[in-house]
């Protein structure tokens, strides 16, 4: 298995990942926008995907990046721009590069991780990268957003969440096919903090042939004074911490940890 659960290797993602329900209505668009609108310079997006951020964000009259390792999802994105104006389309950048070792030659008032990207990365390695090349590519005073769940106790090693669990019931594609996904955790390593996690497709193409496609990758869980200490050992410090996409303070019961750091040393 890569870094990525083979998710730059698998053309199916981003040929649906548009279509899943609750993707395109999730909270987290208008809290970027806020973000970017107020950033005042360039934005990097590390893992834009099909630009579900990215594209608001350019149409919001912003400059930005958007950063992915499937050319895919990058080809998706491309497609989806070209229905924009061109003065939309000249606004956006995007590159096929991973996260953790990139280099761009620019830098920016604001780097984006959204939906959970950084925790793809599970090794404490790839993490410190990360966030070192984000470091790098902000200017000074710049701020870098990480978005990530809270980590629901439950999850870490119950064998009940092995057990395959429906997402959303079946939904119609343009083309006259339709699909359905479940999820399930494969295997705890709690000692090592991250779980195997399966996304599993079940795709009726038009032609009525079925198809069962699984994206399976591993997932890190993180904790909230460990984010934080990595971010200092980055540069940063967090001058925000939210629960939720409507800037509610995180809590016992807060769904998600959207750290707001700003980069104070290189």
């Amino acid at each position: 298995m890569s870094r990525f659960g083979g998710y730059e290797d698998q053309p199916f993602l981003a040929e649906l990942y548009d279509f899943i329900p609750g993707y395109a209505g999730r909270p987290d668009v208008d809290f970027f926008l806020t973000f970017s609108r107020l950033a005042g310079g360039k934005i990097l997006e590390l893992g834009c995907g099909t630009g579900r951020i990215l594209i608001p964000t350019a149409v919001a009259g912003c400059q930005i990046v958007g950063l992915d390792i499937s050319k895919y999802m990058l080809a998706k994105c491309r497609e989806k721009l070209r229905n924009e104006p061109e003065e939309v389309q000249e606004r956006v950048r995007l590159v096929l590069v991973n996260m953790i070792n990139f280099e761009l030659k620019e830098t920016f008032s604001l780097i984006t991780t959204p939906f959970r990207s950084f925790q793809h990365l599970v090794s404490i390695d790839d993490q410190l990268a990360c966030l070192q090349c984000a470091n790098r590519h902000l200017l000074k005073g710049g701020k870098l957003i990480l978005d990530l769940f809270q980590t629901d106790p439950k999850r870490i090693n119950n064998p009940k969440y092995m057990e395959e669990t429906e997402d959303f019931p079946e939904v119609d594609l343009p083309d006259g096919g339709k699909f359905r996904r479940t999820h399930r955790i494969s295997a705890f390593h709690r000692g090592e903090q991250y779980n195997d996690v399966e996304l599993i497709f079940y795709v009726t193409y038009p032609s009525g042939k079925t198809k069962r496609l699984v994206q399976a990758f591993p997932f890190r869980y993180f904790f909230r004074y460990e984010v934080e200490h990595l971010l200092f050992r980055c540069g940063f410090k967090v001058v925000e911490l939210f629960g939720d996409y409507d800037k509610s303070p995180l809590s016992n019961d807060s769904p998600e940890m959207i750290f707001v750091a700003e980069k104070c040393k290189d």
